[in-house]
C-alpha cells in the first residue's frame, strides 16, 4: 500500500487505518492485542482511538481502549515507532463528570485530556491529535439541521488552536485534526491558523460510506481546496453494508446477537437504526452480489478508491474480520457499478447521514 500524506503535515500513513472503538467493550484485551499485531503484520501502520472509547460510551469503559493500546505497546517493544498514532479529545459533554466538568472545552480541558491520553497510551507523543466533535453546536451523529438557538460555545476556535499549538511546541503532539466537522469549521480553523501562524489542521475524520455520503455535499470541495485530508469512518455503516442484517433486519431472529446494532439500543436510536438506512444497505448489498462481490468488498472498495478519501478507518471485532477488510483493498469497481451506486443514491439519498 502506497503511503498517503495527511494534509500538509509530515505524516505519511497507509490508506487503511485500524479503528479501535470496539476494544474494551465488544473485544477483550487479548483479542484486541491480536488484532493490533495482525494489523501491523499486514502492513497497516495507522491506528485511531479516542479518550471516549470504547463505544457505546459509558463511565465503566471510558478510556479503556487507550489503556489496552498502551498495554500492547508495552508488551511489543518497537511497535510504537512503526505506527502513526491518532487519538481524540472529546468535545463538550453533558452529564459525564467522569470526563470533565462543564459543557465547554477550555484550554485546560484540552491539555488535561492530552496528558491523560499520553499516560494511558504509554507514549511521549501523539502523532495526530483530533477534536472528536466541535466545541460549538453543529448537526452531527445523525442530526442534519443546524439550529442557532442551540449555540452554547464557550471556547473560541482561536483559543483551541493556540492550545494545540502549545502542545505541538511542547513535543506532545505532531499534527492536529478535526472530526465530525462542517465546511465552515474547516475553513475557520485553517483561516485562523494561517492568520496567526498556528498549526494547520491536517485531517478531518467524518462518516463516509455508501449510505452516508454527506461529505460530497460541499465538504469535499472545502477539503480539496484547503489541502486537508479526509479520514473516512464507518465505511461499513456499523455492519449494515456487510449484509448480515439483510435477511431479518436489525432485531429479527437471524440478526447476529453480538453485533453492535443488535446489541446496543443506544446505537439503534442513532442513524444506523433507521429503516431507510437498512433499505439502502439492502440495495447496495444486492448490487454487490449481482456483480460477483461480497457486500463488504463493494462498500470498502467504494471508500478505498474515492478521490475524497485519504485513509479509511476499519473497525473490527476479530482477526478474521480484519483480514477480510484488508483483503478488499485493491478491489476495483467498474464504471457500470459506480453508475448504479449513484443511481441508488439518487433514489434514496443519504439515509444514514
Amino acid at each position: 500500500m502506497k503511503k498517503i500524506q495527511l494534509g500538509q503535515s509530515d505524516l505519511h500513513v497507509t490508506p487503511i487505518c485500524l479503528g479501535t472503538m470496539t476494544f474494551g467493550e465488544q473485544v477483550d484485551e487479548p483479542t484486541s492485542h491480536a488484532i493490533l499485531s495482525r494489523s501491523l503484520e499486514r502492513g497497516v501502520d495507522f491506528i485511531d482511538t479516542a479518550e471516549m472509547y470504547s463505544v457505546p460510551t459509558r463511565q465503566e469503559t471510558y478510556s479503556v481502549t487507550e489503556t489496552i493500546i498502551g498495554n500492547w505497546f508495552a508488551a511489543n517493544p518497537g511497535a510504537r515507532q512503526k505506527l502513526t498514532l491518532a487519538t481524540k479529545v472529546a468535545g463538550p459533554l453533558r452529564n459525564t463528570p467522569w470526563v470533565r466538568e462543564g459543557v465547554g472545552m477550555t484550554a485546560a480541558d484540552i491539555v488535561a485530556s492530552c496528558n491523560a491520553s499520553l499516560k494511558r497510551l504509554k507514549t511521549d507523543v501523539i502523532d495526530l491529535y483530533q477534536i472528536h466533535w466541535p466545541e460549538r453546536h453543529v448537526p452531527a451523529f445523525g442530526n442534519i439541521y443546524y439550529d442557532p438557538a442551540k449555540e452554547v460555545s464557550q471556547t473560541p476556535i482561536l483559543e483551541q488552536l493556540e492550545t494545540f499549538a502549545a502542545l505541538v511546541k511542547a513535543g506532545k503532539v505532531r499534527a492536529i485534526g478535526l472530526s465530525n466537522e462542517t465546511p465552515y469549521g474547516v475553513h475557520e480553523f485553517v483561516r485562523l491558523a494561517e492568520q496567526h501562524g498556528l498549526p494547520r489542521v491536517a485531517t478531518v475524520q467524518n462518516v463516509y460510506n455508501l449510505a452516508s455520503r454527506g461529505v460530497e455535499n460541499g465538504l469535499d470541495e472545502t477539503m480539496h481546496r484547503l489541502g486537508v485530508s479526509l479520514l473516512a469512518y464507518s465505511p461499513l455503516a456499523y455492519g449494515l453494508l456487510t449484509g448480515k442484517y439483510d435477511k431479518s433486519g436489525i432485531t429479527g431472529p437471524d440478526a447476529p446477537e453480538a453485533a453492535r446494532i443488535t446489541r446496543y439500543e443506544s446505537v439503534r436510536k442513532l442513524r444506523w437504526g433507521r429503516p431507510d438506512a437498512l433499505k439502502a444497505a439492502r440495495l447496495y448489498n444486492q448490487l454487490a452480489r449481482d456483480n460477483g462481490l461480497t457486500p463488504t468488498q463493494l462498500a470498502l472498495a467504494f471508500c478505498y478508491t474515492k478521490w475524497q478519501v485519504a485513509s479509511t478507518i476499519i473497525g473490527v471485532t476479530s482477526v478474521a474480520q480484519l483480514d477480510e477488510d484488508i483483503d478488499a483493498y485493491g478491489t476495483t469497481l467498474s464504471p457500470e457499478v459506480l453508475a448504479e451506486i449513484d443511481r441508488i443514491r439518487w433514489e434514496i439519498r443519504d439515509p444514514a447521514a
